[in-house]
């Protein structure tokens, strides 16, 4: 009894669902009739769109292609094992330029603002 009590809930509690959204489908053609504003925001969107496509691509996109392109012809486990290696090398690199930039602000004994300063175009130097 009690399932059948709760498979009759579900099924009202389902049913509510599905009137509430046909009914705010029909609401959404209604929007579309009236947006002669909304449309030029839309439109705006669209040149935005090629600007996203002309951009150039980042660190990671760059790393992620070039993995991809030494990864043609290994397959599964081997292609997974070779992508999760190309890809975490530039982890370590990040770690070795902190370690070298610390090193060398150690030495200089640099402290304070003028650490930090040195600190940032070390890594930024050092990543460009």
């Amino acid at each position: 009894m009690k399932k059948i009590l709760a498979l009759c809930a579900l099924g009202a509690c389902l049913s509510l669902n599905a009137l509430a959204q046909t009914t705010a489908t029909p609401a959404t053609p209604a929007a579309p009739a009236t947006p002669a504003t909304p449309a030029k925001p839309a439109a705006a969107a669209t040149p935005a769109t090629p600007a996203t496509a002309d951009k150039a691509p980042t660190a990671q996109q760059s790393k992620m292609k070039s993995c991809n392109a030494e990864a043609t012809g290994k397959k599964g486990d081997e292609r997974k094992a070779f992508m999760k290696e190309c890809l975490s090398a530039q982890k370590a690199t990040q770690q070795d330029k902190m370690k070298s930039c610390n090193a060398e602000a150690g030495t200089k004994a640099l402290k304070g603002d003028a650490r930090k300063a040195f600190m940032k175009t070390c890594l930024s130097g050092a990543a460009a």
